[in-house]
C-alpha cells in the first residue's frame, strides 16, 4: 500500500474528488485551504490581496497497483493547465489500523 500526498490549486478540488474513486481510491483526507508556493515556477497561493488564490491538499491511501494510474491522471491535469499547479508525492505505508 502507498500513500499519495497531493498539493494543488483549489480549482482542481472537485475534479480530483470525483475522479479518484474511479481510479481505485475511495478514501481520502483533504485540506481545502492551504498556503504555499511551488519550488520551481509556481506562483504563491497565500489567500492575500497580492496573491489571492489558495491551494488545497489531499492524502489518499492506494493499493500499489493503482499508483501509476492515479499519478498519470494527476500529471495529465497538470499538463493541461500548468499555471494552476499540482504536485503529488508517493510514500510507503508500513502499517495501517
Amino acid at each position: 500500500m502507498k500513500a499519495i500526498f497531493i498539493a494543488f490549486d483549489q480549482a482542481y478540488y472537485e475534479r480530483i474528488v470525483e475522479t479518484l474513486p474511479r481510479l481505485g481510491c475511495r478514501g481520502f483526507t483533504a485540506w481545502q485551504e492551504v498556503q504555499g508556493r511551488g519550488t520551481e515556477s509556481g506562483v504563491p497561493h497565500y489567500g492575500t490581496h497580492a496573491w489571492p488564490s489558495l491551494g488545497a491538499a489531499m492524502f489518499t491511501m492506494v493499493e500499489d497497483n493503482h499508483v501509476d494510474t492515479v499519478l498519470n491522471f494527476l500529471h495529465q491535469m497538470d499538463v493541461e493547465t500548468p499555471k494552476l499547479g499540482l504536485r503529488a508525492w508517493v510514500l510507503p505505508v508500513e502499517r495501517c489500523i
